[in-house]
């Protein structure tokens, strides 16, 4: 496996990159949260699985601070430090299939941008911890066709349940994980219980990326 870390210019500056390459034919591209980087839990064992099923991964490594954040164009503003990242990886065509995984923040650039494009059509989504509270968020997933997952606990702040209802109507799986909050962990030691929750979501991302 080659892991390279790379930096292209973007709009914003300078972007750099980690692409994880076993030489397949699919590609996932990663998008972090704000507080949540890739060597956290979620992002370190969702790479295992995608490279155990021999699909490349990439990091992403933006980073804006709240101020940013909060601003209305915060999606056009990660979409000129993604979609180069994108465009580069994408290139030499040797890409077949393209899933995109975020949490939290990032499920912005997903939910308001790359869902709505032609291009990623057949593209599968996973969405963890998703900001279903925002509009935005919540009717772009909401009128969305893709095949997909979304995983968000009944703890985390931005869990509706007549969001996630409405949700359930769509094509993506949904999962809620009782007592789990913004970073999927239960309780505030509570470690074994947590560690099985990251074992769920595991298996939850194994069964869409290996399903039609």
């Amino acid at each position: 496996m080659k892991v390279n870390k790379k930096e292209i210019q973007a709009n914003n500056g300078v972007i750099s990159y980690t692409p994880y390459e076993k030489g397949g034919n699919k590609i996932c591209f990663m998008f972090r949260g704000g507080g949540y980087s890739y060597d956290r839990p979620l992002f370190y064992y969702s790479t295992r699985v995608m490279l155990r099923n021999n699909i490349d991964v990439v990091h992403i490594h933006y980073s804006y601070d709240q101020q940013t954040m909060k601003k209305s164009e915060i999606t056009k503003i990660m979409m000129d430090d993604i979609n180069p990242v994108i465009d580069d990886v994408l290139k030499n065509g040797q890409y077949n299939d393209t899933i995109f995984l975020g949490k939290s923040n990032g499920t912005i650039p997903i939910a308001n941008d790359l869902m709505k494009r032609d291009e990623f059509f057949a593209s599968k989504m996973i969405l963890l911890t998703p900001l279903i509270k925002f509009d935005s968020i919540f009717n772009s997933i909401l009128n969305s066709q893709h095949q997909g997952l979304l995983v968000i606990g009944d703890n985390d702040l931005h869990f509706n349940p007549g969001r996630i209802e409405q949700l359930s109507e769509t094509n993506f799986d949904i999962d809620v994980i009782q007592n789990a909050d913004h970073s999927l962990d239960i309780g505030e030691f509570e470690a074994t219980e947590s560690i099985l929750v990251l074992q769920r979501v595991m298996e939850r991302i194994q069964e869409t990326i290996r399903s039609n």
